[in-house]
């Protein structure tokens, strides 16, 4: 371990702490549905939006109203999404003119933008047009951010409410979360980013002249070539929500490895931090929205704690020298640029602290952008992304969905107290039932079972091996890999697989389908029965819920049973795969 790493995972969480501290605040008076200081342009718009949508904007909806109209608007934006990549060779904003979009693969980039997860399989600035970009994909990250937001204030209310069915409005919330909280910080940081030189065009590619000329081959005929073709687009607009909406979706195939993505050490920090801001700030949202800041700081604490542990477990891995690269004098070469260690996919520019650390944030998250290949990290590095992607993303996670899901992961946590000491569970002065658990139960257990019978199946077709780059355990990884990052609503990949067939772009539009919805309707079903039931005062024997025993307790829940259920495949993939590396 390096105190260059120390220093920078310390940095990181004092910056993001700071600033989730205040936003945390700010959020929980969007979520009271009240006026918002400093916002009456954004009040103004607001009340004009619902008198366009007219009696639907007024009311609260019990849950089965809110689930509803949660499914809708968002069946509604993927069909969108997908209509418009199936025209848009014949749309305006085309300067490069890209064609349509083949059906399956409109159909699976439809899905993942709704569903926040963002998984790419085609290479943006050869497929997109820039209005599909900046209309159908950068719209669904603004809009698919919000839905999380939107659950996340809806359970909350289901625990903060003294009786009653309602959890609030959707189209309220979704419209107040986009306008006060995404829209002022995408703006913000787009700003800062195209001052640092993130690329925001309208135009067409540019022709750079080389300095020195290149030649290739093609079709047997040699070509000498002194200029190179630089694609241009709205990048610092796109890539602001992609981080704080944790979606992940780059203008560029290469990501957050793109120069004119991430073209410095400061952006790479600033998008780290964003990608985990909203996260964070949610927790201190939800204690003040329970009337108890001590509960976001134990829901926060156990997050950060479960993600120091992944952030140093990743950078140690990183740190060996791959054995088969070091006869070669790979690793010795990266030395002398970075702190030792596995350099193979890695940017010289971040090196292997900052890339490290920006793996375990985008996984944490349900964000998926890369600025490394997670592919070329070493066996057991690269299976911290993959565990944190199978724990739910509830360490920081996606926006909303990180604290809705760590919140049934504490009403776990309470019931299995409960068991222990023979009290009827409670979990914020409400009893947590029979149908509470249920419903726990399918969040807990819908992404699994995706993610298992998911790999299943493509390890045992023909049309799912036939994409695997690499035969034995690391072919198994990156195909675990894959499945696994659809169901969470991640993005990120071992990019060894090539996943752009129709085989893969169905399985994981399923996947990213229900791995977000048939989680979102039960956290919602929980929320409707807590809002009905009576807040009842602590007594001495209530758990308390807000020290470091809860804080324990909740960590140790969240690992034993977000991850037993992948060990057998772990054990198949990047762990053989380590002991096959280091003849173990």
């Amino acid at each position: 371990m390096t105190a260059e790493f120390i220093v920078l995972l310390a940095v990181f969480l004092l910056v993001l702490m700071a600033l989730a501290w205040p936003l945390g605040r700010f959020i929980a008076r969007v979520a009271s549905a009240g006026t918002v200081p400093g916002f009456g342009w954004a009040a103004g718009l607001e009340r004009a939006l619902y008198r366009l949508a007219g009696p639907a904007a007024s009311g609260s909806h019990d849950w089965k109203a809110y689930a509803l109209a949660l499914i809708a608007f968002n069946a509604v934006g993927a069909m969108f999404v997908y209509g418009l990549q199936r025209v848009q060779a014949w749309l305006p904003l085309n300067p490069e003119g890209m064609a349509n979009v083949s059906p399956d693969s409109s159909f699976n980039t439809a899905v993942s933008f709704v569903a926040n997860t963002n998984w790419q399989g085609y290479s943006g600035e050869q497929t997109m047009s820039i209005l599909t970009q900046m209309v159908g994909l950068a719209g669904q990250n603004f809009f698919s951010a919000a839905t999380g937001i939107a659950v996340v204030f809806a359970l909350v209310r289901g625990f903060a409410a003294r009786s009653g069915g309602a959890i609030g409005n959707f189209w309220v919330d979704l419209t107040r979360s986009t306008l006060y909280v995404l829209l002022p910080l995408s703006l913000v940081l787009a700003v800062f980013l195209a001052a640092q030189g993130v690329v925001q065009s309208l135009g067409s590619h540019v022709d750079a002249r080389l300095l020195e000329p290149v030649t290739y081959t093609l079709a047997d005929a040699e070509t000498r070539a002194d200029t190179q073709v630089i694609p241009m687009g709205p990048v610092a607009s796109q890539e602001a929500i992609k981080m704080l909406g944790t979606n992940g979706g780059g203008y560029f195939n290469a990501n957050s490895a793109h120069p004119f993505e991430n073209p410095n050490a400061l952006t790479n920090f600033a998008q780290m931090v964003a990608i985990l801001l909203i996260p964070a700030a949610l927790c201190f949202t939800f204690g003040h929205m329970v009337g108890d800041i001590r509960q976001g700081w134990a829901v926060l604490g156990t997050m950060t704690l479960l993600f120091t542990i992944a952030a140093l477990a990743a950078f140690a891995a990183e740190q060996q020298a791959n054995p088969l690269l070091t006869p070669l004098g790979v690793d010795q070469v990266a030395s002398s640029l970075q702190a030792g260690g596995n350099m193979e996919g890695k940017e010289t520019r971040f090196g292997i602290a900052a890339s490290s650390l920006f793996a375990v944030v985008t996984t944490a998250a349900s964000c998926g952008a890369v600025n490394a290949m997670h592919d070329s990290f070493m066996p057991l590095g690269g299976m911290v992304p993959m565990v944190l992607m199978q724990f739910g993303e509830v360490i920081f996670g996606g926006v909303g969905s990180g604290l809705y899901g760590m919140l049934v992961f504490a009403i776990l946590a309470v019931f299995i107290a409960g068991l222990m000491i023979g009290r009827t569970p409670e979990y914020l002065g409400k009893k947590i039932g029979a149908y509470e658990m249920k419903m726990a139960a399918l969040v807990i257990l819908v992404t699994p079972c995706l993610v298992l019978l998911g790999t299943a199946l493509a390890v045992t077709s023909a049309s799912g091996t036939v994409g695997v780059a690499n035969p034995g355990a690391h072919g198994f990884s990156e195909i675990l890999y894959a499945v696994t990052s659809a169901a969470n609503n991640n993005g990120s990949a071992f990019a060894g697989l090539s996943a752009n067939t129709p085989f893969y772009n169905g399985l994981l539009a399923l996947a990213m389908w229900f791995g977000r919805f048939a989680v979102i309707v039960p956290v919602l079903a929980i929320a409707g029965s807590l809002a009905a039931r009576q807040r009842l005062p602590a007594t001495p024997g209530t758990l308390p819920t807000h020290g470091l025993m809860f804080v324990g307790m909740l960590a140790g829940v969240v690992v034993l049973v977000g991850v037993l259920n992948y060990v057998p495949a772990l054990a198949l993939g990047p762990v053989v795969e380590h002991l096959q590396l280091f003849g173990e």
